[in-house]
């Protein structure tokens, strides 16, 4: 089925009908609800992955996403109507597809600088299947110019054809918060799409106009649809560093962060996001580096983008020194205490503990303290740390608590009526201090200990 060159409308009733089979390259946790978007738009959907296992699974209606809605229905109706189907052989993929979305996991080498690995290998693949009036889009986030100087060049050179002319390229960006991702592909959020030309960007506009109900923003090419990613991860990171730095401020003046944020953000020119133990994820703690390292190469300084990654990435390590104010304050030596961590995912209410702040916690003050231990509703085991099954028994075992995830179940838990006093270092300042058994002692992140010691 060609789509380079047909009429938008042609497009729109070849997906509904299913007479168009899409190759999504990357089953994780966002090539999975993009397959079941497309599923649920009415196309055909090949998933594609090296993960023999995971392929194995896709194809018994298997997933591991059970943090998100709508997924495990979405796969297993797909396989029931014969419309989906798993595979590892990205080159067979490219040939049964008539639209190739790209979105394998883009992450750091140790230079920082983007491991574009599997991506090239992806490319490769689509690039030896790849037929004319076929459509190639890259979703997963890379650094600006990728896909014209790099994504561009490898599928020419594979397939022999020229993009823009003879197949479809474009940028355009995933878009989804974990826990509600297929909400965030269908409704919540417009498709930005930028082409290496205007024949592609049209041709992936009228493909999206079939899956995002809040339409399509067209951008001139794939550059800017690119930084346009970046750009949205680097914001949160600089705002959520300067939240932290204004915390540590309060840290040392006495004052309470969180009541003073609540009163400037009653000016509707203030939006001072919360500080915390780290910033997590496959996200935000990559983006800025995707843009530094184009930036050096153009001989560009990233001041501001540099410096507030620096201050969220030292948090982890600041969680510690408060840390040790309590145990002094109850007069613990360091290498005596037991310390209990509530929280082993990246953020609250998944399973994602990918570049997770906890984890570097605890990496941290291994070896440093008597003992650690983790408790997380929605992560039951990592490997190398030790672990309670009930939240009850890591508060009887610990003599401190580092809370560092804003899982739900924290939030304004009451433990009035709980047997022993408690230490707590409040990484994610969830916990109601005035929630806690009589004689306790709190500390939060910019939330000063000789304010609120209970």
């Amino acid at each position: 089925m060609v789509v380079l060159g047909k009429d938008p409308l042609d497009i729109k009733r070849d997906v509904r009908e299913g007479k168009i089979t899409v190759a999504v390259y990357g089953m994780g946790r966002v090539g999975l609800p993009i397959a079941v978007a497309w599923l649920r738009a009415g196309a055909k959907v090949i998933g594609v992955d090296i993960n023999h296992g995971l392929v194995e699974a896709l194809n018994r209606g298997e997933t591991i996403l059970k943090d998100e809605p709508g997924i495990n229905e979405g796969i297993q109706t797909g396989i029931k109507e014969k419309r989906f189907h798993a595979t590892h052989d990205g080159i067979e993929a490219s040939r049964a597809s008539d639209v190739k979305i790209v979105v394998v996991a883009t992450t750091l080498n140790t230079n920082k600088r983007i491991d574009n690995r599997s991506l090239v290998s992806a490319t490769e693949s689509i690039g030896r299947g790849l037929k004319q009036g076929d459509a190639v889009i890259v979703e997963c986030t890379v650094p600006p110019l990728t896909t014209e100087l790099l994504i561009k060049k490898v599928l020419e050179e594979k397939s022999g054809l020229k993009a823009e002319e003879e197949f479809a390229l474009a940028y355009s960006p995933e878009r989804i918060y974990e826990g509600r991702a297929l909400r965030d592909i269908e409704e919540n959020y417009p498709k930005v799409v930028g082409g290496v030309g205007p024949r592609s960007t049209e041709v992936v506009a009228a493909l999206y106009e079939c899956v995002a109900r809040k339409g399509v923003i067209r951008l001139k090419r794939a550059r800017e649809a690119e930084a346009s990613k970046v750009f949205e991860g680097i914001y949160r990171d600089v705002n959520i560093a300067l939240a932290n730095e204004l915390a540590k401020f309060c840290d040392s003046a006495g004052i309470d962060f969180m009541e003073a944020r609540s009163a400037a953000n009653s000016q509707p020119f203030c939006h001072l996001h919360l500080p915390g133990i780290g910033v997590g994820g496959l996200c935000i703690p990559i983006y800025p580096y995707f843009v530094t390292g184009v930036a050096e190469e153009l001989g560009l300084e990233m001041n501001i983008t540099r410096c507030a990654r620096s201050v969220n990435e030292g948090m982890p390590e600041y969680t510690i020194d408060l840390l040790k104010k309590v145990l002094d304050k109850i007069g613990m030596k360091m290498d005596k205490a037991k310390v209990g961590v509530l929280g082993l995912s990246f953020r609250g209410d998944v399973s994602d503990i990918r570049q997770s702040p906890a984890i570097d916690f605890i990496k941290l003050i291994r070896g440093k303290v008597a003992a650690v231990r983790a408790y997380d509703p929605f992560v039951k085991a990592f490997e190398g740390i030790d672990t309670s099954e009930k939240l009850e028994d890591l508060l009887m075992w610990a003599d401190v608590l580092v809370v560092a995830t804003d899982h739900t179940a924290f939030k304004g838990i009451d433990l009035r009526g709980f047997g022993k006093a408690l230490a707590v270092v409040d990484g994610r300042n969830v916990i109601d201090p005035l929630l806690l058994p009589k004689g306790s002692t709190y500390i939060g992140i910019g939330r000063p200990l000789s304010s609120i010691l209970l």
